[in-house]
């Protein structure tokens, strides 16, 4: 099983925003230091909680600071953004990890980041997909461009000079692109077919319910299905909020206590989803009044935490529940406290998934 690192990140309002961005380098630091395969991370602009701005930006100050883990956008808001200004900055990522880049991307569920960009009441959805079609129309053309679709349009054909290199757009180092992956946040999604039919990887969300993850792999196979092409496990990302540490107690505190990140973060969670109707996604009985999806209740159902003996079962358990996903995606938050961030980090590596790996050893 492979070990991945994701964060979209939710710290504290009123932190230093510098101190925020600086411990999470150095999360991904420390996950290429402990072999972590992959590392995302997530944008939103209107967000005093959720202070990176830009995932291509933040990865790309990661670039020349880690040397194994394949760096991904985790996600790229596409309704948010310009088809010509994603092929372009992506591509330009893509070199400066000389293919060490995963591609991922979404619609966008910050409903503010909706109404600044003037998106709140259109089909972003089929904005997503008109701007995902573009960048890909762009990679694989030459220049220049004469793109018009509902919402975007990409030309350069009054300014070209080709014979100089003007009016092209630069294609990515991994040939014909890289990876594209998508999280996947919704119970029974469709979107997971469609991402299967197109060749594209699903990252299931950290914040679901396990009945509700177990529902993207048919999904997935239903899209490998239509193509021909078999589903493989490896190819399915789980996300998980984990919290580990030396000993039950220390684990407790750090992730259940007031002041614990694992608590924040679910605070600030379930006030978004709550505000904007999807309390769903924490039911486990869509009958369930939404009086009784409490803080408590949540934690309770989506947060691992203990030794490295005990979160090993409690995974294993989860993906008795889930399907046998072969990529399990460690969810980062704050470091309210850096010495048991970092130590959660590197006993999830060197301990836990060992464990891990000696229990599902001879699985087909």
């Amino acid at each position: 099983m492979k070990l991945s690192f994701f964060t979209m990140p939710i710290h504290p309002v009123g932190k230093p925003i510098h101190q925020s961005i600086d411990e999470d380098r150095d999360a991904f630091i420390l996950a290429d230091e402990l072999g972590y395969a992959e590392g995302y991370c997530g944008e939103h602009t209107t967000d005093q909680a959720e202070i990176i701005t830009s995932t291509v930006a933040f990865m790309a100050s990661l670039a020349y600071s880690t040397k194994n883990i394949k760096l991904g956008t985790g996600t790229v808001n596409l309704p948010n953004s310009h088809p010509a200004r994603v092929a372009a900055e992506v591509a330009m990522l893509d070199h400066m990890l000389k293919g060490r880049f995963i591609f991922g991307i979404s619609p966008g569920g910050l409903m503010s980041d909706a109404e600044v960009f003037g998106n709140l009441d259109k089909d972003r959805n089929a904005m997503f997909v008109e701007c995902i079609n573009m960048v890909l129309e762009i990679w694989k053309t030459k220049g220049p461009y004469n793109m018009k679709g509902e919402f975007y349009e990409v030309c350069t054909e009054k300014t070209e000079m080709m014979e100089i290199g003007q009016g092209e757009i630069i294609s990515p180092y991994q040939d014909p692109h890289p990876l594209i992956v998508g999280t996947v946040v919704a119970p029974f999604s469709k979107g997971v077919t469609e991402m299967a039919k197109r060749g594209w990887e699903p990252i299931s969300g950290n914040f679901l319910l396990p009945k509700w993850v177990a529902t993207h792999w048919p999904k997935y196979v239903d899209g490998c299905n239509e193509i021909g092409v078999e589903a493989d496990y490896d190819k399915w990302r789980v996300a998980k909020n984990i919290c580990v540490a030396d000993d039950q107690d220390t684990a407790c505190r750090y992730a259940r206590d007031p002041d614990s990140p694992y608590v924040y973060y679910y605070s600030q969670l379930l006030k978004k989803m709550r505000k904007g109707g999807r309390l769903n996604l924490f039911k486990e009985d869509q009958s369930m009044d939404d009086n009784d999806v409490t803080l408590d209740y949540v934690l309770d159902r989506l947060v691992i935490h203990g030794d490295a003996s005990s979160v090993a079962d409690q995974i294993l358990e989860f993906r008795e529940t889930t399907g046998p996903f072969n990529h399990l995606v460690y969810a980062g938050h704050d470091w309210a406290d850096i010495e048991l961030g970092r130590k959660s980090m590197a006993l999830m590596a060197e301990q836990v998934m060992p464990k891990i790996e000696d229990a599902i050893k001879g699985e087909k």
